[in-house]
């Protein structure tokens, strides 16, 4: 997969543009209302969803796997976040604890050991009382069921890309021991699902 984002952030470069995507803007109102101050955004990318985290006030930190989408988010925001380099299958990179933890269009890429560990590691990385929300691929979207069947709800796409489909059970089920506390359904891309948790002593592994 390290090879396949690379190659796509070489050939189009800030391919979606500066736009926050609808998913994140309801995560940054909704963060914004709760008072979070310290952002970490595994698959941060070049930057696109971190901007408007940037431009409230919030202090962003992200985990990006190409070091050609890193060297484009420092272009454009110089000292105004820190990214490490590596694989959100690799976290923790550091001991900070954030009272807000945003993964967008990242988890529905990974296996099911995979998605466990970096559900695990986002609510260990989460002060008491903070948010972590993850906005994920839905089984309404158009490409569900295109491209080979590899699995239950796991479909390989274009260039051997393997995605998973959540559907609210499934959710619940990855999600319902991290303080889940509501499902957002939303038109992004493509269908998305916005999960949210709290940390708190209602909430833990």
């Amino acid at each position: 997969m390290t090879e396949f984002w690379e190659a796509s952030f070489k050939k189009n470069h800030e391919m979606w543009g500066f736009e926050p995507s609808p998913s994140t803007l309801l995560t940054c109102d909704f963060f914004v209302k709760n008072n979070v101050k310290n952002v970490l955004i595994p698959g941060i990318g070049y930057g696109r969803n971190a901007q408007i985290f940037i431009e409230n006030g919030m202090t962003v930190t992200g985990i990006e796997i190409s070091q050609t989408a890193i060297d484009l988010a420092y272009k454009h925001f110089g000292n105004k976040l820190t990214i490490y380099h590596g694989s959100v299958t690799e976290m923790p990179f550091d001991k900070k604890l954030y009272n807000g933890i945003y993964s967008y269009a990242l988890i529905h890429f990974l296996n099911k050991d995979e998605r466990k560990k970096l559900i695990s590691d986002c609510f260990n990385q989460l002060s008491e009382n903070g948010f972590m929300f993850f906005a994920t691929v839905s089984k309404k979207a158009k490409i569900y069921g295109q491209g080979t069947c590899i699995g239950k709800d796991k479909i390989e796409l274009f260039g051997g890309l393997k995605m998973f489909f959540y559907d609210h059970d499934t959710i619940r089920e990855e999600f319902g021991k991290v303080g889940l506390f509501d499902i957002t359904d939303v038109r992004d891309v493509y269908p998305f699902h916005l999960v949210k948790c709290k940390k708190n002593k209602m909430g833990n592994l």
